[in-house]
């Protein structure tokens, strides 16, 4: 899940401290803003309130700056978009009431039903378009800009993202206060499937610009018109809640009494909290999985997410040879990582696009196998030693020395430990070492190529083979290894604008190829597809689990 995100602030100022308490963000002030006391005895289960652990804090607050799972799921808490995701994964209307769609597939009008920001405001037309103003504004520089032009096909998205054009030429229009009409440059098939993903949210314009550089920085400074309301949130917050909307358009759906976050980076620890009453919801790992596999509150679910290690290949000459490359990635023993290290039901993978997400129209996985492509990935010691001959004759090097960046979790840094023992252990006079940061200091530095190897994961954004095969286009802020490809770019332009945008079967046969093409020339190192073991008290029914976009969600979810 992820151009170049502004950072959120990290420590505030005075100022920022006033322009905080200008924005006016709730009615409801006395249970709101950052020194706001939690709702009831929000820290224990026995209250209705939900207390949820999550393994790394919110990066960002603001829909079309958000780039990570933890941030997008508590957006989502407090903010609806035109979409929604049923339980079972299929979309449904939110602030969209109905639609009509031209018979080109290039024009759709929404309605929208009667909705409240928590100041009070009307949700409007007018709130998307600046919503997605923004998040094609050059001077935001949204990551997600591309969910509106390579993606989405939103007119003219292209061209303001570059520069050419205004924000204001964006097709994308409030005919008036409740009609929203949506232009695009080419049909897209599953175009209502996006519409449930943050970047796509609304913000009131009058309320950000108040704000200004505070927008999204604190519970003040953003509203809601979601389910919840923010209620106690500073940056970089390691606990923060939320309380129910009363004013949501669907209330009476909504059982819960609020929300209690906690980050947890240790599986441990998190189970202590859980055995202790303090959560209701944990995730575990590794050890921990082993303690708590009988127990009848144990389930694991589909995470969707990809972890694999990328290769920068463009600044780091010996990793620019593929025999090299080969040979990295055919040392690692995934089978072992997911079975002695991970151990909470993730599958080893050898495929740069997942399997049991993407499905055809005649229901065909896209990766009916992980071992599509053993002739380029496989668990593999002899050949990852062969390889390496090569590339060191080619070379004229005896040994190398890389750091590997990973995440601060423990999971992460018990991976990595693993991966660096194998490949040391099959490829002699190889060092890797390790440096271990916080997810948003490493995904700065993958973006910015500095780094050697880094320890990554992509989530997909909607259930399209291309949330995964999008990110290899040469430029793309998510390639981290800066890899360019001219067949590749040629193939995923087809699929997207070209001759098979609106040829299903010939569009899913060129996107394998595409996905060839990354395995040929190992523009990353896939390692396992993850799973999420998890801990949920009894009393707890109705948390829908996706892996896609949203990987929880709230709505539905009781606690008797």
């Amino acid at each position: 899940m992820k151009s170049l995100a502004k950072g959120v602030a990290c420590a505030l100022t005075a100022a920022s401290l006033i322009a905080f308490a200008s924005c006016g963000g709730k009615k409801d002030t006395a249970a709101s803003g950052a020194g706001a006391k939690p709702e009831a005895t929000a820290s224990k289960s026995g209250s209705n309130v939900l207390n949820v652990m999550v393994e790394v804090e919110v990066e960002s607050l603001d829909p079309q700056q958000a780039t990570d799972g933890t941030s997008f799921e508590v957006i989502a808490d407090f903010t609806d978009g035109l979409k929604q995701m049923n339980a079972d994964g299929s979309t449904a209307n939110a602030l969209c009431e109905s639609e009509t769609i031209s018979p080109d597939g290039l024009t759709y009008t929404f309605k929208l039903r009667d909705a409240k920001w928590s100041n009070g405001d009307p949700v409007t037309a007018d709130d998307f378009v600046f919503g997605w103003q923004r998040a094609v504004d050059p001077k935001i520089a949204s990551e997600y800009s591309y969910m509106l032009s390579d993606v989405g096909q939103v007119k003219n998205a292209a061209k303001i993202i570059a520069g050419e054009l205004p924000v204001e030429q964006l097709g994308i229009k409030a005919v008036d206060a409740k009609t929203l009409e949506v232009t695009l440059e080419s049909p897209v098939s599953f175009f209502e499937k996006i519409l449930y993903f943050p970047t796509f949210y609304p913000v009131n314009r009058a309320f950000c610009e108040k704000c200004g550089d505070s927008y999204a920085t604190s519970a003040d400074t953003v509203l809601s018109n979601g389910a919840f309301i923010l209620t106690d949130y500073q940056p970089a917050a390691l606990s923060f809640t939320l309380k129910k909307n009363p004013d949501y358009w669907d209330a009476s759906r909504i059982k819960l009494d609020g929300l209690n976050y906690q980050v947890l980076k240790d599986s441990q620890q998190a189970l202590m909290s859980y055995q202790n009453g303090d959560l209701d919801l944990i995730l575990v790992a590794g050890d921990q999985v082993d303690q708590v596999k009988d127990d009848p509150e144990f389930r694991t679910v589909g995470a969707g997410y990809l972890w694999y290690i990328s290769p920068m290949m463009k600044n780091v000459p010996a990793l620019a040879n593929l025999n090299l490359r080969y040979a990295l990635t055919y040392a690692l023993n995934r089978k072992s990582i997911v079975e002695d290290v991970v151990k909470d039901g993730s599958l080893a993978t050898y495929t740069a696009v997942p399997s049991q997400y993407a499905f055809s129209d005649e229901g065909k996985d896209f990766t009916p196998k992980q071992d599509e492509f053993p002739e380029y990935c496989a668990d593999d010691a002899a050949k990852a030693k062969s390889y390496y001959e090569k590339a060191k004759a080619e070379l004229g090097k005896n040994s190398f020395k890389f750091e590997m960046i990973v995440d601060d979790t423990v999971v992460q840094q018990n991976v990595a430990a693993v991966i660096k023992e194998q490949l040391e252990s099959t490829l002699p006079g190889l060092t890797i070492d390790l440096r271990v940061e916080p997810k948003k200091q490493r995904v700065q530095d993958m973006q910015d190529g500095t780094f050697e190897l880094g320890l990554t994961r992509w989530g997909p954004d909607y259930a399209d083979p291309m949330t995964y095969l999008g990110m290899w286009v040469t430029n793309n802020p998510n390639n981290y290894g800066f890899w360019s490809n001219k067949k590749f770019d040629s193939t995923i332009e087809k699929c997207v604008t070209g001759e098979f945008a609106q040829k299903p079967a010939e569009r899913w046969a060129a996107l394998k190829d595409a996905e060839k093409y990354v395995m040929q020339d190992a523009v990353i190192f896939p390692i396992y597809q993850q799973s999420n073991a998890l801990m949920v008290k009894s009393a707890i029914k109705g948390v829908e689990y996706h892996a896609v976009a949203l990987n929880r969600v709230f709505k539905n979810a009781t606690k008797n």
